[in-house]
């Protein structure tokens, strides 16, 4: 019987065949990828994040470590025969850049630079900008293009965005691109306005205008016609402007569209082109180019001079003579020519498959997802996914990319932070990317926002790369999937299978009304008369090493610190990295016990024969303390001998060290109080905790998670059945027994019982027994609770996160449970009173 997801592929052969999988080359898709990009399907990967670097393939990386272990490559500024065939290398590279973008190596020179940025930069700093100069870019701009204008501001030059849009006409005909352009100026940008306004722009200057080939926002591929028509006509583009006058030059940023299309030189001929050689073909990073016309290059302006810039110097004289060659003369130093020897293997890929090939092969896989993700629709009929990237102009606009850029709404309206479906992806093996990707403007122009959402957003504390996905119910940024020349049907339909399972609507309404509640964070019902609830302390578990596993106990005391020794140690690689079960699982796989009559902390591991004993009052390596450094907190340390390294390591599987904390020094949290559950508790003396002395979860708020699992794995399997088939359903771990989570799972150090689910979370303060506790509010939950110790190994799985996720997300964060901080400031006496003991009456106060 064939299976949905092959009844599913043959639909998508019927449609893009002729385009999809390179029928006409050495090797078909599947091949490529089974041959070429194994490593993906060992991991276990769907990688899409190929706008921001594609992948590299084991035949080109074998090829170019052949040659550098079989070849001699020489410093191409020496004259020895080594160096001048590495010189030979070079010139051969240049013109295969060149003949990629069907550049004539007379009208143009090809300049190796750092990477594309490293090219914007050299254009920025050389262009010669007068205060008559206008620097003009299309809003759907990176960041890199973004800062020539610093460049320009700073030598008195205007600058200021623009949109393009297709002007109206009058009456029939056919539209020529030329007159079919309009131009919507955005604010016009400049400094020393006092001395520089009264000067109006003469013919004289050179402008710049800078635009992408491919947006990486959303993939929308701006038309090429604008070359020609900026530099021809830019007097009826700017309909007056007093900016209008002048030379306009043309840069097209291509370090994205490069990889599927390279613009066509021959027909387009824009002064700069930019290049990213790792968004091409993966390999190497660290190098681009700037293909630059031969005339435009004689007007560049660069001040420094290096080794191999200049035909002669002095030392001791105001004397320099540079070299004649525009490559030379630009390229400061020795440029790196081993990675530079590589991209022979890299274009060699390319030219096997074809770039047409390439273009429809990623044009078929994106037009396919678009058409999925856009009809995807709620219960309720409303659409799952906002795409952003559509235009209805084939003047302006040529088709879209191989990028697909969304928001995922739920049923009432409101969004799905992208950091949320960023996490979620990730459990589920799907490699994307959230974010504004570097171009505010194209996120900002799509997601709506204008200068004061962007401003308040910052003052909201959002910045990039944070977790502040949704500020003032709008969305801050996005999700991008984009696809690469060894993309699969299989990586899109898997994208597809995890959205629909993750975030499309359950299937009746009964269901929505009990999975949906309290759809950020689940609070306990309010306005009922219900009988005060009673709450008892029902475990309590201490963890002496960081990311190792804890002990129960009936009764313990109380410190300075939370629970007495609790995360006291922990382990230290020998690069200084902090272990934790996050980058070594099986950490949790090693258990502690601590006998406070004997005074010993006992480890244990499944990888050590002999139990390691560390007398809590001794053991320490004869050496002085130490002072480290960990979540802005200051520590005083103290290490061990040798004798426990050997031991720890072994354990680990890794060279480290123990250490333990003997004080810490209070640090400074510049967001405390804006987001609860969001910053460490720093007025309180700290072990290595995350983030507050203790934990606490309730055995109720675990038993409605249990539910909500079970719920979900049932109603997820029915929801799926349009768009998954079994083998699917099987490997998004949506069939088989039950989920349950223990509430171990969580690594409380105090559970409870009583009340209702979630009830502790409108806690303030509370009081076990005589023992006064401070809240600090949720804690902020990471995969780590997703590792399950199971028969000695531990295994990894997208639950109970995903489930968290959906309804547990506050601000970019998902909380389950609270954190504490023991209040002794009554200075009770330091015998039993000052012990915590399980059956213990729990007394919650709510304001």
């Amino acid at each position: 019987m064939t299976s949905n997801m092959d009844s599913d592929k043959e639909e998508f052969l019927r449609e893009f065949g002729d385009d999809y999988g390179y029928p006409n080359a050495p090797k078909n898709i599947d091949e490529i990828r089974a041959t070429e990009f194994k490593r993906l399907d060992h991991d276990g990967l769907v990688y899409l994040d190929h706008a921001g670097t594609t992948l590299y393939s084991e035949t080109q990386m074998e090829a170019i470590f052949k040659g550098l272990t079989t070849s001699v490559f020489g410093n191409p500024h020496s004259q020895s025969d080594s160096s001048l065939a590495t010189a030979e290398i070079i010139r051969e590279a240049r013109q295969q850049v060149l003949d990629f973008c069907n550049a004539s190596a007379r009208d143009y020179k090809c300049i190796f630079t750092s990477g594309a940025t490293g090219a914007l930069k050299l254009v920025g700093e050389a262009f010669p900008w007068s205060s008559q100069s206008t620097f003009m870019y299309t809003m759907e701009n990176h960041n890199s293009v973004l800062g020539i204008r610093e460049y320009a501001l700073s030598k008195g030059a205007t600058s200021f965005a623009i949109d393009i849009e297709e002007a109206a006409h009058d009456g029939g005909g056919c539209k020529s691109p030329v007159s079919s352009i309009k131009v919507l100026q955005r604010p016009t940008l400049r400094r020393n306005e006092a001395t520089l306004l009264e000067e109006e722009p003469s013919g004289d200057a050179y402008n710049l205008f800078a635009f992408p080939s491919e947006c990486n926002f959303s993939g929308s591929r701006f038309s090429l016609h604008l070359v020609n028509t900026v530099k021809d006509d830019t007097a009826r583009v700017l309909e007056g402007s007093p900016y209008c006058k002048g030379r306009w030059m043309v840069l097209i940023d291509a370090a994205k569209g490069c990889a599927t299309k390279p613009p066509d030189l021959s027909k387009y001929q824009a002064d700069f082109v930019i290049i990213s050689f790792y968004k091409i073909f993966g390999y190497p990073t660290g190098l681009g180019a700037l293909i630059v016309r031969t005339e435009a290059a004689k007007l560049l302006k660069k001040s420094y001079f290096s080794g191999g810039t200049v035909a002669a110097s002095i030392a001791d004289i105001d004397f320099v003579k540079r070299r004649e060659g525009i490559e030379e003369f630009f390229e400061d130093g020795t440029i790196s020519f081993l990675s530079i020897a590589s991209l022979h293997h890299g274009f060699k890929i390319l030219n096997t498959l074809s770039m047409s090939a390439i273009s429809r092969h990623t044009a078929s896989l994106a037009t396919y997802t678009r058409k999925i993700l856009s009809t995807l629709r709620h219960g309720n009929g409303d659409h799952v996914c906002t795409l952003y990237g559509r235009h209805e102009s084939e003047v302006l606009y040529d088709e879209l990319g191989p990028i697909i850029s969304f928001n995922l709404k739920r049923p009432d309206g409101s969004w799905f932070g992208y950091r949320e479906v960023e996490k979620l992806a990730s459990l589920s093996g799907i490699q994307l990317r959230t974010g504004c990707f570097c171009n505010p403007g194209a996120c900002a122009k799509y997601l709506g926002l204008s200068h004061l959402d962007l401003l308040s957003n910052i003052k909201a504390g959002h910045v990039c790369w944070d977790d502040h996905d949704i500020v003032n119910g709008k969305p801050t940024g996005a999700v991008r999937v984009s696809f690469g020349y060894m993309s699969t049907f299989e990586d899109a339909k898997k994208l597809v299978n995890f959205i629909v399972s993750s975030f499309a609507s359950w299937p009746t309404q009964a269901e929505c009304v009990y999975l949906s509640r309290a759809r950020s964070i689940c609070f306990p019902d309010e306005g009922l008369k219900r009988s005060t609830p009673k709450y008892f302390l029902r475990a309590v578990t201490v963890y002496p090493i960081k990311s190792c596993a804890g002990f129960r106990v009936d009764s313990w005391p109380l410190s300075s610190t939370g629970l007495l020794h609790d995360r006291e140690w922990l382990l230290k690689s020998l690069s200084g990295e902090i272990l934790t079960q996050k980058k070594v699982p099986e950490m949790c796989l090693i258990s502690t016990f601590i006998d406070l009559n004997l005074g010993i902390l006992f480890v244990e591991s499944p990888r050590c024969k002999v139990k390691l004993q560390i007398r809590l009052r001794t053991d320490f390596s004869t050496a002085g303390g130490d002072e480290l450094d960990l979540y802005s907190q200051r520590y005083e340390v103290r290490g061990y001998d040798n004798e426990v390294s050997i031991w720890f390591s072994n354990a680990v599987g890794r060279p480290c060290t123990l250490l333990r904390c003997s004080g810490s020094k209070n640090s400074f949290c510049p967001e405390r109080g804006k987001t609860k559950g969001m910053c460490r508790d720093v007025e309180t003396k700290l072990n290595f905790v995350n983030g507050a002395q203790l934990l606490l979860i309730s055995e109720e708020s675990v038993s409605d998670l249990n539910k909500r699992l079970r719920l979900i794995q049932h109603f997820k399997q029915i929801q799926v059945n349009n768009f998954m088939s079994v083998a699917d359903v099987q490997e998004e771990g949506l069939e088989g027994p039950p989920i349950q989570v223990n509430p171990m799972r969580f690594r409380p150090n105090l559970v409870i019982s009583g009340g209702a689910p979630y009830a502790e979370d409108e806690w303030r303060s509370l009081k076990i027994g005589n023992q006064n506790f401070v809240s600090l509010g949720g804690c902020n939950r990471c995969q780590m609770i997703n590792l399950n110790p199971q028969e000695g190994e531990v295994r990894r799985s997208r639950e109970p996160l995903a489930t968290l996720a959906s309804y547990r997300r506050e601000k970019g964060t998902i909380l389950f449970g609270i954190l504490l901080r023991y209040d002794n400031s009554d200075e009770v006496g330091q015998d039993m009173d000052s012990w915590l003991q399980v059956g213990q009456e729990v007394h919650p106060k709510t304001d």
